[in-house]
């Protein structure tokens, strides 16, 4: 008789928690998830697939307009911000169909219901007890907005998904990549945006000539872009609209205010200080690098430990958890060279260190800029740029960092993403013959780099 109900308990059906209890019931092992909210978590229902599908639809407006360049000549047209969301709802729906039959299939049982811990080998499930071997928390992340007078008017990222109505104007607060995504996706859609971040420059983090590139570039959309700039109060007026009355003393009237200013670990009610579970002071479940708590027997992966918070990140580290624990083949995860995309207008593609990060690190770099326009515009007009950077350890040759803003620049930057992967160097980056003509080939083609004095300022 089996000393516990389970061999894995996994509380949050999110891309982490679904790949490492799938992959464990696939080596043998008798697991069950837990899920209250929706399967898929944050990526498949208020994150990445849905804000991908709001992104493509945001870029018709400006292919209509460029279509004339090309001998297109377009009609009346229309849109309806009711047919993207219904529709979105049907994909969603499918996708989360597609997670239930994955676990399903898998052997894994799944409880559509709020699970806490009651002990470190026990969840209080559905009205029910329940024992497990191990248990892991997979619950992910939930918005942040910070304590401000009238702070209750505000929506996130969650509630923008499932507006009823596309506002005429609104003002998106915050400076990550979730509100420079929205900010697009809402102006390319129609609304007149104003986006505020309260610090100097948006997108912290990332290489400096990235974040100054796409803020010029989304200006010139038309985009009003606000640096040092925070709310101080917002008063919602008689005939629903909101007054947002800033630090400095500006007033912004706005149809919605959207806060886009982080997000927090999902612990909170779970029950685990509780059972003696180490939290960090933004409530992140503390792990060691087997994704293990200072209680052996539970585990924490994905978003709720707030190390890299990228759905492929947390499906990797579900991947190495089911291999130790269950198919004898421990490992570790690897966060080097992890390729980013932000669905920003246009796009971001980074991979490997900024010029920031380079030089710390490996001291002399070279530095390779490429700015131009792209092919598509010399007809379409438009007064769009495309940046490509490579940065290279001058020591070994290698290539350490990659960064694009431009159309496709995910895409190409998932295959660049490889050779950083397996050390490449410039020479051999040189040495690869480009696709002509495409953005890509630049990456190839770039000869000489920025003089040292130009590339320090």
């Amino acid at each position: 008789m089996p000393q516990y109900d389970y061999d894995l308990f996994t509380i949050g059906a999110g891309s982490g928690g679904v790949r490492a209890s799938r992959m464990s019931a696939s080596f043998g092992a008798r697991v069950a998830v837990a899920e209250d909210r929706y399967l898929g978590g944050t990526c498949v229902n208020v994150g990445c697939v849905p804000k991908k599908l709001m992104v493509y639809a945001s870029h018709f407006r400006e292919e209509f307009e460029d279509a004339a360049g090309f001998g297109w000549t377009v009609g009346p047209r229309s849109f309806s911000w009711q047919k993207l969301i219904e529709n979105k709802n049907q994909e969603i729906a499918r996708l989360n169909d597609i997670y239930r039959h994955l676990l399903h299939n898998a052997g894994a049982d799944l409880i559509e219901a709020r699970a806490t811990v009651v002990d470190p080998h026990t969840v209080s499930v559905d009205g029910r007890t329940v024992t497990a071997e191990r248990l892991l928390i997979a619950t992910g992340g939930w918005p942040s907005v910070p304590d401000f007078p009238g702070n209750e008017h505000v929506i996130t990222s969650n509630e923008a998904f499932f507006l009823e109505d596309l506002p005429r104007r609104i003002v998106v607060v915050g400076g990550g990549y979730i509100a420079v995504e929205f900010a697009g996706i809402l102006h390319g859609l129609g609304a007149e945006v104003t986006q505020l971040y309260r610090g100097p420059h948006f997108l912290r983090g990332f290489d400096d000539d990235v974040r100054f590139f796409l803020a010029e570039e989304m200006r010139k959309k038309g985009i009003d872009l606000r640096f040092n700039a925070n709310i101080a109060r917002i008063d919602k007026l008689a005939d629903g609209r909101f007054e947002a009355c800033l630090e400095d003393g500006t007033v912004l009237e706005a149809d919605l205010v959207m806060y886009a200013t982080g997000r927090r670990p999902n612990t909170k009610g779970l029950g685990l200080e509780e059972a003696g579970v180490a939290l960090a002071p933004d409530g992140a479940v503390i792990v060691d690098d087997e994704f293990r708590t200072n209680v052996p027997s539970i585990y924490a992966l994905g978003d709720v430990i707030n190390r890299v918070q990228l759905t492929p990140v947390a499906i990797a580290e579900g991947m190495v958890l089911a291999n130790a624990l269950f198919n004898g083949r421990p490992g570790r995860m690897d966060d080097e060279n992890i390729p980013t995309a932000v669905f920003s207008q246009p796009p971001i593609g980074t991979v490997g260190l900024t010029e920031a990060q380079a030089r710390e690190r490996h001291g002399a770099v070279d530095v390779y800029v490429s700015d131009f326009r792209p092919m598509k515009h010399t007809l379409s007009g438009r007064d769009e740029r495309t940046l490509m950077k490579l940065i290279v350890d001058r020591a070994t040759d290698r290539v350490v960092g990659v960064h694009m803003v431009g159309p496709d620049a995910g895409e190409i930057t998932q295959g660049v993403g490889i050779a950083l992967k397996a050390g490449a160097t410039k020479a051999q980056f040189d040495a690869t013959i480009g696709i002509h003509p495409t953005s890509a080939e630049e990456f190839v083609t770039m000869r000489e780099p920025v003089p040292a004095a130009e590339a320090a300022e």
